[in-house]
């Protein structure tokens, strides 16, 4: 906590001693969405490069000065957390004054950038986000105040917790792990009690594009357990968009990726190839819209495709069909055929990517 209050007074010092300089204040942060500022490490996925470009918030500019005091307004906050202890969520600072901040995505987008100004992961601010995440299967752990979480009773689905780096006593008897891209086909999944068919494993959804809780989390069990963590996904290019923030990270995130990627992660399905593999009828499949194609083209672009041969020829099919399809195309060969069939043969072959 002293790093952080000390960080945040240099901050202001600087502030300071531009005003009795009589030179207008600025901000220089790191340029967090520019792909330039970006290196792409097998090892470790997309972090952001030493010395990259900045940009500044400057106080005497119509444009930028009204950032610039969000985020004065915004610092003081988490200085005053950080002394007396306590935390927020950015829902609970939005909500503080929502006719000064506007709108959620601007505390959200002005939190990210202190945090990568300050080179201070999120959580060391006080800062909490609201979790969207559920986790399942063979796992228990202690909060960090103490409540048990015991996750492995079948049916019951736990939210990931909001303090991902305060739970201790992490205990597993897991083989693998199973992100899960959708909540339905989470929820389909406990149904047929898949966590314990097969054999103990632990299931998490992000429910979509995932939350910084999950990504800490699934990054969590990957350093307590080492065991293999695969992802089922929709066969689109959303749905790799999603699996390739879990494994490699986002450009916005890039400055905490160390904490938040795990580079082994495995694409278990659903494949553009298994499509065809399955004879899914073309009538079950979803043709492809001017975004998915713009989208598709962006992540077949991207650095880490490269060292990815089996993953490029995939999106290649993809790419050639034009046509898209949600893991749920698979009730198409019978209702519980995704964990009767098609993923029993796919772990115990080594049908992953």
């Amino acid at each position: 906590s002293s790093e952080v209050l000390e960080a945040i007074e240099n901050v202001i010092q600087d502030v300071l001693e531009s005003l009795a300089q009589k030179k207008a204040p600025v901000l220089t942060l790191a340029n967090r969405s520019d792909w330039r500022n970006i290196e792409f490490k097998d090892s470790v996925g997309l972090q952001m490069i030493p010395h990259c470009t900045t940009k500044q918030i400057r106080s005497d500019c119509p444009r930028s000065a009204p950032r610039f005091a969000l985020m004065l307004k915004i610092l003081s906050m988490i200085y005053k957390m950080v002394q007396s202890n306590t935390y927020a969520t950015k829902r609970d600072i939005y909500y503080s004054d929502t006719l000064l901040f506007g709108s959620q995505s601007v505390v959200d987008n002005i939190i990210n950038d202190i945090s990568c100004m300050l080179r201070i992961p999120r959580r060391s601010l006080h800062i909490l986000s609201t979790t969207k995440g559920f986790v399942a299967g063979d796992l228990s752990y202690t909060e960090e105040d103490g409540t048990k979480v015991n996750c492995t009773c079948s049916a019951t689905v736990f939210t990931v917790p909001s303090n991902v780096q305060g739970i201790k006593n992490l205990i597993s008897h897991a083989k693998f792990m199973l992100i899960v891209e959708k909540d339905a086909t989470f929820q389909r999944l406990l149904d047929d009690d898949f966590c314990n068919k097969l054999t103990p494993c632990i299931m998490i959804t992000g429910r979509g594009v995932p939350d910084l809780n999950t990504r800490l989390l699934v990054r969590k069990l990957w350093d307590s357990f080492q065991i293999p963590i695969f992802t089922l996904m929709d066969a689109d290019p959303h749905g790799v968009e999603i699996m390739c923030i879990y494994k490699y990270g986002s450009v916005s995130m890039s400055f905490e990726a160390h904490h938040l990627t795990v580079p082994s992660i495995k694409w278990l399905g659903l494949l553009p190839s298994d499509l065809e593999r399955l004879n899914i009828r073309k009538d079950a499949l979803i043709p492809f819209t001017k975004q998915d194609q713009n989208k598709l083209a962006s992540i077949q672009k991207r650095p880490y495709i490269a060292c990815q041969p089996m993953w490029k020829k995939e999106l290649e099919i993809m790419a050639a069909s034009k046509l898209k399809a949600e893991i749920q195309v698979l009730t198409s060969l019978s209702s519980d055929y995704l964990s009767r069939v098609y993923l029993p043969n796919k772990l115990q072959f080594g049908g992953w990517l």
